[in-house]
C-alpha cells in the first residue's frame, strides 16, 4: 500500500469507533448463543469447510471414476496406482472435516472418543465405496436407457449435471446416516450449487434412478425415492406443512415428504407435497400439483388437474371465476 492508500485508511478510521464496534459485535454473538442455548458454536475448534470439501469430494469422484472423472494422465496402466494415492489424501482430509463436525456434536466428551467416532464413520465410509460405485453404474446406465440424446454412458457422465448431483447425493447419503450431516450437507450444497438440482443427503434414493436435465429439482430430507424411478427439471418432493411444539419451533426429522414408488415417472414442474404415496409405474405428468395419494399404475395428467381445480372453483365462487374470464376476453 502506497503512503497516499496509509493515509486515506488513518483518515478513514475516524469514521468509527473500532474498539466500540468490535465489543458490540462481540455482545450480539454472546447473546445468541446463549439464546440458543449452545454450549460451543462451530468454529471454536474449527468449522468444516466447504473449500476443502469440495477438493475431496472432486478427488473421491476421480477414484470412483478414475478414466472419465480423473486426471487427464490416469490410464490403465496406472490407475490403481492413482486411486490408491487419490483415496489415501482424500480420506484422511474427509476424516479431517468429520472430526471439526463431531468436536461440536460431541461436545461432552474426550478428544478420544472423538477420535474414534471419526474413525468409525470413515472406516465405514471407505467400506462402502465399492457398492456406491456399483449403485453409481446403475444410474448412469438408466440415463442412457432413459435418454434418447445420450449416445454413450461415457457422455452421460462427463456432461450430465444430474450425474453430478447424484454421485454427490450417494456420497453425503452414506455420510448423513453414518454420523455426519453437516459434512454431508455441505457435500450436498456443492452440488445444488453447480447444478440446480438440490437433494437433502437424508432422502433414500433406490437404483437406477435418473434426472433429466435436472435444473430447480428439489427433493426432501425424508423423501423415499424406488427404484429405477425418473425425474425432469423443476420437480418438487417438498413437504406439505411444518408442525410446531409450544414454543413455536418447528419439529425436526418427521417423516413429511413424499413416497415413490418404484419405475414412476414425473415430469417438468410436477410439485408432490407431503407424506403421500405415488403407486408404482405412475406417471405424474408436468405442472401437476399432488397433494394426495395415488395407486398404481396411475396416470395424473395436468388436463385432468386444471378441470378438477376450475371445477372446485365454478362451484364455490362462480361469480369470481365468470369476472376473471371476462376481463380476460376483453384484453385479448
Amino acid at each position: 500500500m502506497t503512503a497516499d492508500g496509509e493515509g486515506e485508511d488513518q483518515l478513514l478510521e475516524g469514521y468509527w469507533d473500532i474498539g466500540r464496534l468490535v465489543s458490540d459485535l462481540g455482545a450480539v454473538r454472546g447473546r445468541w448463543r446463549e439464546a440458543q442455548q449452545h454450549h460451543a458454536e462451530y468454529g471454536a475448534e474449527g468449522f468444516p469447510s466447504r473449500a476443502n470439501l469440495t477438493k475431496i469430494m472432486t478427488s473421491l469422484c476421480g477414484a470412483l471414476f478414475p478414466l472419465r472423472l480423473g486426471p487427464s494422465f490416469v490410464r490403465i496402466h496406472n490407475e490403481d496406482a492413482f486411486v490408491t494415492q487419490t483415496l489415501q489424501t482424500a480420506l484422511s482430509r474427509l476424516y479431517g472435516q468429520i472430526r471439526l463436525e463431531l468436536l461440536y456434536a460431541m461436545h461432552d466428551s474426550q478428544p478420544a472418543e472423538v477420535d474414534a467416532e471419526a474413525a468409525r464413520i470413515i472406516g465405514a465410509f471407505a467400506s462402502s465405496l465399492p457398492s456406491v460405485r456399483e449403485l453409481l453404474d446403475t444410474d448412469v446406465e438408466a440415463a442412457f436407457l432413459g435418454d434418447p440424446a445420450a449416445r454413450s454412458v461415457d457422455e452421460v457422465l462427463i456432461c450430465y449435471p444430474s450425474m453430478l448431483a447424484i454421485i454427490h447425493h450417494r456420497l453425503a447419503h452414506q455420510l448423513y446416516g453414518l454420523g455426519a450431516p453437516l459434512v454431508a450437507r455441505i457435500t450436498s450444497e456443492i452440488a445444488h450449487s453447480r447444478t440446480g438440482i438440490d437433494i437433502h443427503p437424508g432422502a433414500r434414493i433406490g437404483h437406477s434412478f435418473f434426472v433429466d436435465h435436472g435444473t430447480g429439482v428439489v427433493i426432501g430430507e425424508t423423501a423415499i425415492v424406488g427404484n429405477r424411478v425418473r425425474l425432469y427439471q423443476g420437480v418438487t418432493l417438498g413437504a406439505r406443512s411444518f408442525p410446531a411444539d409450544e414454543k413455536g419451533a418447528l419439529a425436526k426429522a418427521l417423516p413429511r415428504h413424499p413416497i415413490i414408488e418404484d419405475d414412476v415417472v414425473i415430469y417438468a414442474g410436477a410439485t408432490i407435497l407431503g407424506r403421500i404415496i405415488i403407486g408404482s409405474r405412475s406417471v405424474i405428468g408436468g405442472n401437476v400439483w399432488l397433494t394426495d395419494s395415488v395407486p398404481a399404475d396411475s396416470n395424473v395428467r395436468q388436463a385432468k388437474a386444471q378441470y378438477e381445480v376450475t371445477s372446485r372453483v365454478e362451484v364455490s365462487a362462480p361469480h369470481r371465476v365468470h369476472a376473471l374470464r371476462d376481463g380476460f376476453a376483453e384484453n385479448i
